[in-house]
């Protein structure tokens, strides 16, 4: 039998920022989806009764529960401007290298600050 040629490995690929936005972007699609559950299980409290959301009330409270939503935000603000950047490039705008690599700073930085406000606002903003 003769030898066959193996397929490359992915550590020969160099980084590609492309490729990376694109993954982060499906990445914070799916959290976002799992976050969705979240926003079902609040919902399905608060329409039960006062004693059901008191309950859900509480567990949304816990710490660990605000880590999630701050994950959650980024992962919120993240995807919002990696759509924006996708609807630009349905129009053919920004498809050369560099402005392909400008977009992908660019989403990463847009997003932090996006989250930061975001995170402000859910986090250190009394609502009283």
């Amino acid at each position: 039998m003769p030898d066959r040629p193996l397929s490359p490995h992915l550590s020969i690929y160099k980084f590609k920022y492309t490729l990376v936005t694109s993954i982060l972007n499906r990445l914070t699609g799916l959290a976002l989806s799992v976050g969705l559950l979240l926003l079902v299980y609040w919902l399905a409290a608060a329409a039960t009764g006062p004693e059901a959301y008191s309950e859900a009330s509480a567990a949304l409270s816990h710490p660990l529960a605000k880590l999630v939503f701050a994950a959650l935000l980024f992962a919120f603000a993240y995807h919002l401007i990696a759509g924006i950047r996708h609807l630009v490039w349905d129009t053919g705008r920004g498809m050369e290298r560099e402005q392909s690599r400008r977009s992908a700073w660019f989403i990463g930085a847009v997003s932090v600050v996006l989250a930061l406000v975001l995170w402000y606002l859910a986090f250190f903003t009394s609502a009283q």
